[in-house]
């Protein structure tokens, strides 16, 4: 099975002075996700915890939404032409009676791990309706205070990113700020599948009392998985689409970006922000 790091020569120029050295390196390597003995989709990801990626992105896809949906996941075996398993190609089988897509060549998915689901063959494709809305969701009020002080909890646990500084994180707190879950992947959107679908295989969906935080920006596809996993808050330490900001205040969701010290940018859903004193006025 493929490791999380790799190691490799490189050559190092520090102020004039050249010297050869090891460099250890996030590994990156494809998995394809079959649904029930059918490719669906091929991800660029990092190995570890690929079953809850695989899980994770049938959540977003509309397929999965309880652990009851799912009945195993497993590595294929033979997945190469001398028989050979390579630990890429994972076959998640739904329980009887699950309702799975019709699996065609338009909804046949390539990610990659910048841009997510570049496949999807129009926006309304992608717009899938979930389970749990959150704009239902039971009142939640987050102080800026509170938000202001997990991305630096979010970077004390990022275990690889020390060792390589190649890897993008997303973690779920609680709504008093505690850590629940960190994932780290090569690809922002891995990395929350990840989350996710570790909330499904423990019976936690739908997340509606959590926060997401990511440590890139946010773009439509990780507001969408929020959203499809019935997160009602999502922060970034950088900069929202368009397109995330639009999906944001369509469904609810508070969207909140430039997370940064006591700085943020609240672009969506900003009656569960908290604020002591009244906002400013142009």
């Amino acid at each position: 099975m493929g490791r999380v790091t790799e190691r490799r020569k490189v050559l190092r120029i520090r102020d004039g002075a050249v010297s050869s050295r090891p460099d250890t390196l996030v590994a990156e390597e494809p998995l394809e996700i079959r649904l029930n003995g059918r490719p669906l989709a091929i991800t660029m990801r990092t190995p570890g915890d690929d079953f809850a990626l695989a899980a994770g992105f049938l959540v977003s896809e509309g397929v999965l939404a309880e652990a009851s949906d799912l009945q195993n996941i497993v590595y294929c075996a033979g997945a190469t032409a001398d028989g050979s398993n390579t630990y890429n190609v994972v076959d998640v089988r739904t329980a009887p009676g699950v309702t799975v897509p019709d699996i065609t060549l338009e909804r046949n998915v390539y990610t990659t791990s910048s841009c997510g689901l570049c496949g999807k063959a129009s926006l309304d494709a992608v717009r899938t309706t979930t389970r749990w809305p959150v704009a239902d969701t039971p009142p939640l009020r987050i102080a800026p205070e509170l938000l202001a002080v997990l991305p630096d909890r979010l970077r004390a646990s990022q275990r690889v990113f020390d060792s390589t500084g190649g890897l993008h994180a997303a973690a779920l707190f609680s709504e008093d700020g505690e850590l629940l879950d960190v994932r780290e992947d090569v690809g922002r959107h891995n990395a929350v599948d990840k989350l996710v679908g570790r909330a499904l295989q423990s019976g936690s969906l739908p997340l509606s009392r959590a926060i997401l935080l990511v440590s890139g920006r946010a773009s439509f596809e990780l507001a969408q998985k929020a959203v499809m996993a019935g997160i009602p808050v999502l922060a970034a330490v950088s900069a929202p689409s368009s397109l995330a900001v639009d999906l944001a205040a369509e469904t609810g969701l508070t969207l909140v970006g430039f997370l940064r010290g006591s700085s943020m940018n609240v672009y969506a859903g900003e009656d569960r922000i908290s604020l002591r004193t009244a906002a400013a006025r142009d």
